[in-house]
């Protein structure tokens, strides 16, 4: 008596699995028929501000320094208020001490970067073209202010991906003029903007 009962609940236990199991099943399916629908982009949603990991290398072989950064996109430019110019000033200057203190007599750089946008629906993405102008620092250093304008290039073009709604870039100082001479042995500057997210 007692072999039938035990028998009993272990067809009830089993068919209880069977079931919930099948269940799961089906609601894994029907889960597996919805269809990710992304929303489309629009040229004017590049427009905001952003949050950007900022990656900066000073020629091939450089340290790789990580940042964040703030930006704003409208319009036609991306606006920097504060533009990272460490690197530039101890291009100049080559001591690191004194790099330190024309950084801080120097301030906030602002840089605006120009571009043009177009979509590319298929990929759902908007493909940003750069127009990058010469940026511009007096830096201060013994007792003098050295005028330096550097050559800022965009060697690809940039993206506004519509999948997760970031903006990816990147710019390269190519060349430093310091009191109208160009400055010997300058490694370009890479600054490279892989993932930024609107705040």
């Amino acid at each position: 008596m007692k072999i039938i009962k035990v028998m009993k609940k272990l067809t009830v236990l089993k068919a209880f699995m069977t079931v919930l199991v099948a269940f799961a099943a089906l609601s894994l399916t029907s889960c597996n028929d919805d269809k990710y629908e992304p929303i489309p982009v629009k040229l004017e949603d590049v427009n905001g501000n952003y949050k950007a990991k900022l990656f900066i290398q000073q020629g091939n072989k450089g340290n790789l320094i990580e940042k964040i950064i703030s930006f704003s996109a409208q319009d036609t430019i991306i606006t920097f208020k504060d533009f990272p110019i460490r690197e530039i000033v101890e291009s100049v200057i080559k001591d690191p001490v004194k790099t330190d203190s024309a950084v801080a007599k120097i301030g906030k750089v602002e840089y605006k970067l120009n571009y043009t946008s177009k979509m590319s629906a298929e990929q759902n993405i908007v493909e940003l073209t750069f127009a990058p102008k010469k940026l511009s620092i007096q830096i201060p250093v013994d007792g003098v202010t050295k005028d330096a304008v550097i050559t800022v290039a965009a060697k690809q073009k940039g993206f506004f991906v519509g999948q997760d709604w970031s903006l990816r870039f990147g710019l390269v100082a190519e060349k430093i003029i310091v009191d109208g001479v160009e400055l010997a042995h300058f490694e370009t500057i890479k600054y490279n903007f892989p993932y930024s997210i609107k705040n």
